[in-house]
């Protein structure tokens, strides 16, 4: 990987995250959208596809993981979503979250393999 191709990643990464913490201002619900909408997906598709020359066994392994991925991520936000309305703190918000994540990756690596 060349710098160029660093560069944008990381240009094209925080444009995503910027866009969704500025419209989290105003429409909260718009951020959550935008936060966990496929762009991200698409973004590492693409930068995998062309780190590995469109080898389709990694492309299907990458979707599959990805697919089969958003599970954990639904746990982690369910969590977090029950712990806010619970008023906790967002330090224990955020590790019980990514705790609760990180259990379900543990699963979900090994149901893949």
């Amino acid at each position: 990987m060349n710098m160029m191709q660093l560069a944008i990643k990381i240009a094209l990464s925080l444009a995503v995250i910027l866009l969704a913490t500025y419209t989290a201002r105003r429409f909260p619900s718009v951020a959550g959208l935008i936060g966990v909408m496929p762009l991200t997906g698409a973004l590492v598709l693409a930068w995998v596809y062309l780190e590995n020359h469109g080898d389709p066994g990694i492309m299907a392994g990458f979707a599959k993981g990805a697919l089969w991925g958003m599970l954990p991520s639904l746990l982690f936000f369910l969590v977090a979503l029950f712990c806010l309305k619970k008023g906790l703190p967002l330090t224990i918000v955020l590790l019980t979250s990514f705790a609760a994540w990180f259990l379900a990756a543990m699963v979900h690596q090994g149901a893949l393999k």
